[in-house]
């Protein structure tokens, strides 16, 4: 509680008296005999003393205020510090330019950035880490929108302020530091900035991963990819040096911890003492610990990693694992080739057609896997697919028919002409163009011909869709198709009808040389 003086100075403050308010300025300053130090308080007082001519409390402001409380007594705020810095008073500098750079260019007169930039660049100078930071963030007058919204320094002078406000222990620009080195895969000057920053993380960590969790201890984001990118910079140096591989795991625990998905991806495949393909590794962890080595995969997986997936499908088909599910395996091997993994969609693709006695649309899925592993360039996939679905041999009967097709046949008999247009695009037999059922042949990634219901001497096979023109085709004929029924008891009729529709309307309609009616 105030004592008696200093309830005077506060009553004579509250009733707008300068001297009072300068005095109960520096109390709150400099913390009297009952009152505490509060920097906002001060600044509270002292503001409005030196707008009332009290020069004292504008030095006073200028002297011991930081940007923190200053910030939140603009615009009054930047008159003090600059007057104080005018006459001298060096850590006013610093304040003035973090009020003038937290303002915006637009919003401070021309000579007034002009002097907080000279405060800036002095206080650098002086060796103000700070002050060197915000240098090194600036960007140049020339760079383009996205450069300047980027904390790298835009020019060869903002690099060595960062530089010396990274070696003077900012950790904004220590981190900095390390993204540059990392981005430009300058290992050797990551690791010589990265490596004592680590340590200094692991001295204050618990032993690992599991004690961690028990404690409940925490990283920042920035600490999690920093442990994870050391981990990996050390790689290659573990493999020589016993400390750094010591290290190395620390990092990579406490970074799979802090939920680097990489990290725990790494560390699964440690467990498990193998590689992400499922080949087992010579060196590792002396005895394999598959319940640890599932658990980070797991949690890799769930953060997106089709790798995770993928080796987890391993393990659980490994005959050594005591749990060893060719079901479970499966399942993780889905969810990898639903991620894009190639070999886990090669795989579903090889096993789906293995399989195809027991379900007969698993040569569909077989075609769906083995395409999308193509597709990402797996020569394998693209000879599996030409065993599952053979290309088209040469033009087929309809490629002569297609220009026989006038106006008026397609507008009297668009079902027919649609039929012959398919035909001559995907290579149909006559009798697979007049018997198709297109809307439940349209698989979307191919086109299952089987008429065998109705044509009992066909076979059934697949069609390939590879390109955007097949695809476009095919969409314009399942909507001409949609509502019809495609069936004997449909508006076409059964095959004798429909062979007798394109015989009358195109009587020069080659024959494709395949089989007859029965």
């Amino acid at each position: 509680m105030a004592n008696r003086e200093e309830l005077g100075i506060i009553r004579g403050a509250r009733a707008g008296d300068a001297g009072s308010q300068l005095a109960l300025g520096k109390l709150y300053l400099f913390g009297g005999a009952s009152l505490p130090r509060s920097m906002p308080t001060a600044m509270h007082w002292l503001n409005r003393a030196a707008l009332q001519q009290q020069d004292e409390a504008w030095r006073l402001i200028g002297h011991h205020i930081p940007f923190e409380h200053a910030q939140h007594c603009l615009p009054a705020a930047l008159g003090w510090y600059d007057r104080a810095y005018q006459e001298g008073i060096a850590p006013a500098g610093l304040v003035l330019a973090q009020l003038v750079l937290s303002q915006g260019a637009g919003q401070s007169d021309a000579p007034l950035r002009e002097r907080a930039q000279r405060a800036l660049e002095a206080a650098a100078q002086s060796g103000s880490a700070e002050a060197q930071w915000l240098l090194a963030s600036q960007p140049s007058p020339r760079a383009s929108p996205v450069a300047a919204a980027m904390p790298a320094p835009a020019d060869v002078g903002g690099q060595q302020w960062l530089t010396r406000a990274a070696d003077n222990g900012v950790p904004a620009a220590q981190y900095a530091v390390l993204e540059q080195a990392w981005e430009e895969e300058d290992r050797c000057a990551f690791l010589q900035r990265a490596l004592p920053l680590a340590r200094g993380l692991l001295e204050q960590a618990p032993a690992d991963a599991e004690a961690a969790r028990a404690a409940g201890w925490q990283l920042e984001a920035q600490q999690v990819a920093l442990l994870a990118r050391c981990a990996r910079a050390l790689d290659d140096v573990a493999a020589h040096d016993p400390f750094s591989q010591g290290e190395l795991h620390r990092c990579r625990e406490l970074a799979a911890h802090g939920g680097d998905r990489r990290s725990q991806l790494e560390l699964g495949l440690w467990f498990a003492r193998m590689r992400c393909d499922g080949a087992r590794l010579s060196s590792g962890i002396a005895a394999v610990n598959f319940k640890r080595a599932i658990r980070w995969l797991t949690q890799a997986g769930e953060q997106g990693l089709a790798e995770a997936w993928f080796a987890l499908s391993r393990i659980y088909i490994k005959p050594e694992f005591s749990q060893r599910s060719v079901v479970e395996a499966q399942t993780y091997l889905e969810r990898a080739a639903d991620m894009g993994h190639s070999a886990a969609q090669l795989e579903c693709g090889i096993h789906a057609w293995r399989t195809r006695r027991g379900d007969e649309n698993s040569d569909v899925r077989a075609a769906y896997w083995l395409q999308k592993a193509a597709a990402q360039g797996c020569d394998e996939a693209e000879a599996a697919l030409a065993r599952i679905a053979a290309p088209q041999q040469g033009p087929g009967w309809a490629a002569e028919v297609v220009p026989l097709l006038t106006r008026e046949l397609v507008d009297c008999q668009p079902l027919l002409a649609a039929r012959i247009e398919l035909a001559a695009l995907f290579g149909l037999t006559r009798a697979e163009a007049l018997l198709l059922d297109i809307k439940t042949a349209d698989q979307g990634h191919c086109l299952v011909v089987d008429i065998r219901a109705a044509y009992g001497r066909s076979k059934r096979r697949l069609i390939l869709l590879r390109t955007v023109q097949q695809r476009q085709m095919l969409d314009r004929v399942v909507r001409l198709f949609e509502r019809v029924d495609c069936g004997p008891a449909g508006p076409e009729g059964n095959y004798r009808q429909r062979l007798y529709r394109l015989k009358t309307w195109l009587p020069e309609a080659p024959s494709d040389g395949g089989l007859q009616p029965a």
